[in-house]
């Protein structure tokens, strides 16, 4: 007589049990956590629409940002021409489109903010990986170019890359990038002088595991939550930095559109003009709020030593 060997794991107590005990992924639980966080929400809304706007700003964008037509001089929210074309936040002095100069001006400040952390980044691991391994003289080495990188104020450091490189993208990016590299730096550093002492290494390294491999497979992924959320906040402060070497006209030049571009035309005209400084002021706001309560929730979820100030 044959028998029907397939369990029901809803009739099965040992098989519902062992499907409990599993429980939900850190994935799963770092969403429901996003959930109930309306701020961070905020922040994930914000940062997807900015990025958007970087990538795809044809999409969004009513009309051509570099349009110029001095009958549109200076015409307040809602003005609608000839065409039937509204413009919705106004113009400038020039009769261009203030909606479409917001929403391409995201792609330089994006572009700058994600370029600088990338960079930064990069090097700032790469020294802080080799700093807390090896320790002794290459450690000293490394940590007295970092003070010395400190002590250099950061405006002076980038006036100088500027003034002798010219004022562009890649320079702006550079300029940034040769300063904060120190902060993934010593972060870095400070975690693989603790990971370095564990079983985990002296188990790789009894294995046969060169340091390269080390390096790259047992000490990296330990500090990458870190990193990420060290880029995080930083990708704010970046975006705020771009935003304020365009307002002093070391940024990318005219007339491709930035945030600090927009603010720095329009201040000569706050008293007659005001949404010409209002709306990108607040695009560039609720941005760098957004990355930063984005930053706090992934700080909340990556960081071992928040979650154990939770429990």
């Amino acid at each position: 007589m044959a028998f029907d060997k397939t369990i029901d794991a809803s009739t099965s107590p040992h098989v519902a049990q062992e499907v409990d005990e599993r429980g939900p992924t850190e994935w799963q639980l770092a969403l429901r956590e996003l959930l109930k966080r309306p701020p961070a929400l905020f922040g994930v809304f914000t940062i997807v629409m900015a990025i958007l706007w970087a990538f795809i700003p044809d999409l969004f964008s009513p009309l051509d940002p570099l349009n110029q037509d001095l009958e549109r001089y200076l015409k307040p929210p809602g003005f609608r021409d000839a065409q039937g074309n509204t413009y919705w936040l106004g113009t400038d002095q020039l009769g261009r489109d203030i909606v479409s100069r917001i929403i391409w001006g995201a792609r330089v400040s994006l572009t700058v903010g994600f370029a600088a952390v990338f960079i930064s980044g990069f090097i700032g691991i790469t020294m802080g990986l080799i700093a807390g391994y090896f320790g002794g003289k290459i450690d000293a080495v490394i940590s007295r170019i970092v003070d010395a990188a400190l002590a250099i104020p950061f405006v002076l450091l980038a006036i100088a890359i500027i003034a002798i490189l010219g004022a562009s993208l890649q320079n702006i990016v550079l300029a940034i990038a040769l300063r904060t590299w120190t902060v993934y730096t010593r972060v870095v550093r400070g975690e693989v002088f603790a990971l370095k002492e564990t079983d985990m290494v002296a188990g790789a390294k009894s294995a046969g595991c060169g340091t390269l491999r080390i390096m790259l497979i047992y000490l990296l992924p330990n500090v990458f939550s870190s990193c990420i959320v060290v880029a995080t906040i930083y990708l704010g402060r970046m975006i705020i930095i771009e935003s304020s070497f365009s307002f002093l006209g070391m940024g990318v030049p005219p007339p491709t559109p930035t945030w600090g571009g927009m603010l720095a035309d329009g201040r000569g005209f706050l008293d007659t003009s005001w949404w010409l400084t209002l709306f990108p002021g607040v695009a560039l706001t609720l941005t760098v709020l957004g990355v930063n309560l984005l930053g706090d929730w992934l700080r909340d979820v990556l960081d071992p030593r928040m979650k154990h100030l939770d429990d």
